[in-house]
């Protein structure tokens, strides 16, 4: 067998642990820690992000600035777009499947036969796989809430929180208020806490959960704000103003991410150059990303078109990206072309409604290996806010059938323009297109 084969061994080995139902909780990973000695104890530095969108990116632009700096990384993601080693960085390094399939086949020996969900099972393994390889910073990304993921096990230098909005209704409710104490939860007593753009509930919940602490949070807005002036990124503070490039990564809200991490990385105290090149090198993929390499970019670009991808799942994600294809309209006009997947359960309304009069077809497809939304599904939904859909059989067909559709003559007989084509829904559905 190939590494490859005995990484997806353990890697399924372990999913075999999965409780029947999920209580979200600390007990079951705790458990499992103590009895490989507690390896979440002995880190480097920690930088906890929680939030619902912008962690990866924030995390993204972290880690350029952190290295610019010459720092080497610890980094935890999830999930993964392609390969299972990209959730595990190993002091700047993606985790090689040796090195992987060791600490999998540890935490199984450590856990036994008892309950323990996917994630909690590769958190583990990446807490000793961290303890083990010498880093300077180590950067965590929370899965799901924060309260009681199983990341928040940790004793970190700095938490951040990102834009808070629904998502993962099933566990995390539909309160927005209570979503944010949530993600609250990994704030800790005397560690400073740093806030990404929010609503004014949003920041008042979590200003008030930081007073129970004793904390004094920086909330952007208030002590720090980042915005675009004559095609650069000012950032300001209480002691700074920085005339910065603007980020690498598109898009209007990236800015805010920016801003979240430049606020971070002077906690850390990284020095101006150091910062201004993080956001010139960071790459983030599957967030807004521009495809001109692979068998389906090419198509695109033979046919004049432009071939985006972008993972967001919900509507505040939706809003985003819809801003910046609105942006790429005023300054290119080209029929907008939706081929979309979507996990049943998430906001697909809601989704949808950021692109009203912005798109002009919706192509369904199946995320295979995930309970998703049929190609049916969707496009009942889209037909229901007025698209015009049609389903795909695969992510090949559906770029070919977004050509075919915008190549059909108009109203006036006249050949539209070559289309602006976005796969869009879900992080799964990027991984796929990723493999092209």
């Amino acid at each position: 067998m190939t590494s490859a084969d005995n990484l997806s061994a353990a890697l399924t080995e372990l999913s075999a642990l999965h409780p029947k139902k999920i209580d979200l909780g600390l007990s079951r990973i705790q458990h499992v820690l103590k009895a490989l000695g507690n390896p979440q104890d002995n880190l480097p530095p920690i930088i906890h992000i929680a939030g619902t969108n912008g962690k990866g990116s924030t995390l993204a632009y972290i880690r350029a600035m952190a290295e610019a700096q010459g720092l080497r990384c610890h980094v935890y993601t999830s999930p993964h777009l392609v390969r299972f080693n990209e959730r595990i960085t190993l002091a700047s390094q993606q985790i090689d499947d040796n090195a992987l399939i060791d600490v999998l086949r540890r935490v199984r020996q450590a856990n036994g036969d008892a309950p323990l969900s996917f994630f909690e099972a590769t958190t583990a393994a990446m807490f000793l796989a961290f303890s083990e390889s010498v880093a300077d910073l180590c950067l965590i990304e929370v899965g799901l809430g924060g309260r009681y993921d199983a990341t928040n096990v940790i004793h970190p230098v700095l938490t951040a929180i990102t834009p808070i909005a629904y998502d993962h209704a099933e566990f995390l409710g539909t309160d927005l208020a209570g979503i944010a104490r949530e993600k609250a939860g990994i704030f800790k007593p005397s560690v400073p806490a740093i806030i990404g753009v929010q609503s004014p509930l949003v920041t008042a919940v979590l200003d008030a959960e930081c007073n129970k602490l004793g904390l004094k949070p920086q909330i952007f807005g208030q002590e720090f704000r980042a915005y675009s002036q004559h095609g650069r990124l000012v950032y300001e503070d209480e002691t700074a103003l920085l005339d910065l490039p603007m980020p690498r990564l598109p898009g209007a809200h990236q800015i805010d991410n920016a801003g979240l991490a430049i606020a971070c990385a002077r906690h850390l105290q990284f020095n101006d150059k150091a910062i201004a090149s993080g956001l010139e090198i960071v790459s983030w993929p599957a967030r807004m990303q521009y495809l001109t390499t692979g068998k389906l970019a090419e198509m695109v670009t033979r046919a004049g078109g432009e071939l985006w991808l972008d993972g967001g799942h919900n509507p505040h994600a939706a809003r985003a990206v819809a801003a910046k294809m609105a942006d790429l309209e005023a300054r290119d006009t080209r029929p907008l072309i939706l081929i979309m997947g979507m996990l049943a359960n998430k906001d697909i309304d809601g989704y949808l409604e950021a692109f009203q009069g912005l798109a002009s077809t919706i192509i369904a497809v199946n995320i295979d290996g995930h309970a998703s939304f049929t190609p049916a599904d969707i496009i009942t939904h889209a037909e229901a806010h007025g698209f015009t859909a049609q389903k795909a059989k695969t992510i090949l067909s559906s770029v070919r059938q977004a050509l075919t559709a915008a190549s059909s003559p108009n109203a006036n007989n006249n050949l539209a323009p070559s289309p602006r084509i976005l796969i869009c829904g879900s992080l799964y559905l990027a991984g796929e297109v990723l493999k092209y």
